[in-house]
């Protein structure tokens, strides 16, 4: 009886050796790491992974960047390399294939590797910064349309009869603040060291705010595209919403110090292109006309006419200007008027530039009033000038 449990026992010993056995191969994987100049790699952590049967196997490299593992089944293994924590390598993962009867080798160079992962994250990035480009440029189009759709208001809102001027001004202040929106948009995915499409992008950004009536972002908008990439029309821009700005304000310091900035940014236009300078001048003094702040325009306008001496609505708007400036004190029974110098002058000029213009009849009737003005008019019959 004790003679056959051990034979029973030494039965279940053999059975248990052959299931072990049955889970190797008699195949071999022969390797070697090495490093990106191309030389053995030791220390290197090797991972083997069998796709069949899920088995890993963990070994390092020896000093010559070498490693064998026996007793592998055929089939697919993945092959993963950690590099020593004291090198900094890429991730390197492949699949290796060990055919039933051969012995596989398998070199891994991170040289090879290095320049494949570089190529790849390169095409990565490149396709990456194509695809914000096209973002970018769906946004730019779309807000370049919104600004295309807001011009073409103009005309009807000054056609319109007063009862369909709101709802058509209402329908250009939405396209605007569309433009702001998408431009902002647009901005985002500008490559930042695209230099020439962030300069654009905010120019029209700025075009955009002003149609929108925010003058102080405009202007920011606008000194950004300066900073990036100096141009006239840019600082143009700049300089009109600038003087925009000034016109919304109270504070005579406050509005002085704007228009003092908005003629500065007229000067860098007209020192880019010259014609610039007359329209950029112009368009200061309109803006602060346009808020009854003669005063300030007119200096301004004085420039100019000075730059673009043929131009009648400005000869008119300065004259204008001045108008508002005469000053008066009773002499005699009589209101005496002191007219600045160059309200006559600029009247006449308005009038000589174009005689047949549109602006003709209003500087003939200035200078009717100007006529009057210069002898006085007499306080007792009402018409004291206020």
């Amino acid at each position: 009886m004790m003679r056959c449990i051990r034979f029973l026992a030494v039965v279940a010993l053999v059975l248990l050796c052959a299931g072990v056995a049955a889970a190797q191969g008699n195949n071999r994987i022969d390797g070697q790491v090495l490093d990106q100049q191309g030389n053995p790699l030791p220390d290197a952590t090797v991972t083997l992974k069998s796709e069949d049967s899920g088995q890993v196997y963990n070994f390092k490299a020896d000093k010559s960047g070498k490693f064998v593992q026996l007793g592998l089944k055929a089939g697919i293994y993945d092959v993963s390399v950690a590099p020593p924590p004291n090198i900094q390598l890429p991730p390197f993962s492949e699949k290796f294939q060990i055919k039933e009867g051969e012995s596989g080798t398998l070199v891994i160079n991170y040289k090879d590797i290095v320049a494949k992962y570089s190529n790849s994250e390169e095409a990565k990035k490149k396709e990456e910064e194509a695809n914000a480009f096209k973002n970018m440029k769906q946004h730019f189009d779309a807000g370049h349309q919104a600004m295309l759709d807001a011009d073409s208001l103009v005309p009807q809102i000054n056609a319109a009869p007063a009862d369909q001027k709101a709802s058509l001004l209402e329908k250009r202040t939405t396209d605007c603040q569309n433009a702001v929106n998408e431009f902002a948009q647009a901005e985002k995915g500008v490559n930042q060291k695209d230099v020439k499409n962030h300069a654009v992008v905010f120019g029209n950004l700025g075009a955009a705010d002003e149609c929108a009536g925010k003058n102080d972002d405009a202007a920011s908008a606008f000194q950004k595209a300066a900073d990036l990439q100096p141009s006239a029309p840019v600082y143009r821009g700049l300089s009109t919403n600038l003087a925009k700005a000034a016109a919304s304000l109270t504070d005579p310091a406050a509005i002085q110090a704007k228009v003092t900035e908005a003629g500065a940014a007229c000067d860098k236009a007209g020192a880019l292109d010259p014609t610039s300078i007359a329209p950029c001048w112009k368009n200061i003094g309109i803006a602060l006309y346009n808020k009854q702040h003669q005063k300030e325009a007119t200096p301004a306008l004085q420039k100019a006419v000075a730059a673009e001496p043929k131009d009648a609505q400005t000869w008119f708007l300065l004259g204008s200007c001045l108008s508002a400036q005469i000053d008066s004190k009773e002499v005699g029974g009589k209101e005496v008027y002191t007219i600045p110098p160059g309200t006559t002058d600029a009247y006449q000029k308005c009038i000589g530039v174009a005689p047949n213009g549109p602006y003709a009849p209003q500087c003939k009737a200035g200078l009717d009033e100007l006529a009057t003005l210069s002898g006085g008019v007499s306080t007792s019959v009402g018409k004291k000038r206020h």
